[in-house]
């Protein structure tokens, strides 16, 4: 099952996202996407870190996301994957272009749905705010914003976070 996490900065997506993974599985294994690019980064690194129960496993930086589910233990219960708006952006950095980008999330989707394992999946909405003055931010968007249309499409749930509320736009979270 995958369940798909969207709202803007500062919304409040990981901190629910942490809390629903809690409620639902004791064997959590974390999904970390950020690379540690400046000083900001590298501090809200630390407090993501901080704010994750201990006992959760942690998997940092994966190239191919699709690839964790061969790496897992087999008793873990839930794969948390924060966040796929930093997935976007370091492929992006990398040079991959907007086909490879899109199959790798395209695969990752396919193996979340098709697990047993349950799969959350964070990601910022990017299509509420302007348009990006440059052609990377507009690049960035583009690619984030139909990413972002293939996990919702892929998830059974889909929620968007709003002023740190809930809003459930696909299935049902008790």
């Amino acid at each position: 099952m995958l369940i798909y996490i969207t709202g803007g900065a500062r919304s409040g997506k990981s901190r629910y996202a942490q809390d629903l993974a809690a409620r639902l599985a004791k064997r959590v294994v974390f999904v970390a996407t950020a690379f540690a690019s400046d000083d900001d980064i590298k501090q809200r690194i630390q407090r993501h870190r901080r704010d994750r129960p201990k006992h959760w496993s942690t998997i940092e930086n994966k190239v191919n996301l699709a690839e964790v589910y061969q790496e897992i233990d087999r008793r873990t219960e839930l794969v948390l994957i924060d966040c796929l708006t930093m997935y976007v952006a370091g492929r992006l950095v990398k040079g991959e272009k907007e086909a490879k980008i899109q199959a790798r999330v395209e695969s990752l989707c396919k193996k979340a749905a098709a697990s047993k394992i349950t799969t959350i999946l964070v990601s910022n909405e990017v299509g509420s705010g302007i348009v990006p003055m440059t052609d990377w931010g507009r690049r960035f968007q583009d690619y984030l914003g139909r990413a972002n249309q293939t996990a919702a499409r892929s998830a059974e749930h889909a929620i968007v976070m709003v002023s740190g509320i809930p809003m459930v736009l696909k299935g049902e979270i008790a």
